[in-house]
């Protein structure tokens, strides 16, 4: 099979030197690209941070025909390589088990002279003693630059949401291989993890979804449907399982 695996997070700029970004390392989607090329598949994997491949004993010693490693950055990044792979290469499957950025910025801002943030009311407020020349209303001026001055005495940062890469996969870039969607929640348990995963699934056209909570990540997670259910696995299962269910589909 060709098989692509993007992981890893990404980047949401601030300036020129300063992002946002998460806590995940891409670590699943490296273990599950080198043990799918352990099996024999061709591989394409998208991750922003390789340097995690030279720490896995699988790891192909060079690039090749069959494996194929490429970096990101920022979600703009990914979502250009993903677009043009998907739309110009044949794959069998796609795993999407990149922890993408949920926002992208829109704007850094700070409070204009006069300008303040009352946190009791959570409202903006104009200072009665703000001067003659404050604004009469509350007011935000512009902070963004290459690197943002360290001297405002707050920044406000506008977040606005970013797409959801892999609801792009089936329609509009028209893939119709097998597709895996990773899903992850914080503070649920199984039984709402699994209605949220499955209905996740379904919105995203997914064949299979692998679904984790945060405090459990490193210890297990929830792959299905296996035959109609979903199945607890360890970690160290996982990448094994999930070739598996994605090889007896590929005979089918």
């Amino acid at each position: 099979m060709r098989i692509l695996i993007t992981a890893g997070n990404t980047q949401t700029p601030l300036d020129d030197v300063r992002v946002i970004t998460n806590v995940f390392s891409g670590r699943t989607g490296s273990l599950i690209a080198t043990a799918a090329h352990a099996r024999g598949h061709s591989v394409c994997l998208l991750t922003s941070n390789p340097e995690l491949l030279a720490n896995h004993s699988a790891n192909p010693a060079h690039p090749g025909g069959n494996w194929d490693v490429q970096s990101y950055r920022t979600f703009d990044d990914l979502l250009g390589l993903m677009e043009r792979l998907i739309t110009s290469q044949k794959f069998d499957a796609i795993i999407h088990s990149a922890a993408v950025s949920d926002f992208q910025l829109a704007g850094t801002y700070a409070p204009a002279p006069g300008t303040c943030f009352d946190t009791e009311r959570a409202s903006w407020q104009v200072e009665p003693a703000a001067g003659a020349h404050a604004a009469s209303t509350p007011t935000m001026l512009d902070a963004s630059a290459g690197k943002i001055k360290s001297g405002h005495r707050e920044l406000w940062l506008r977040l606005v949401p970013t797409p959801k890469l892999i609801d792009f996969i089936r329609q509009p870039w028209g893939f119709k291989g097998q597709l895996v969607k990773f899903k992850l929640e914080v503070g649920l348990s199984d039984e709402e993890l699994l209605r949220i995963a499955e209905a996740s699934r379904t919105h995203s056209q997914a064949d299979l979804m692998v679904a984790n909570t945060r405090s459990g990540m490193h210890q297990y997670a929830l792959l299905g449907p296996v035959n109609g259910q979903y199945v607890r696995l360890t970690r160290t299962e996982l990448a094994d399982r999930l070739l598996d269910q994605l090889e007896a589909a590929g005979e089918n």
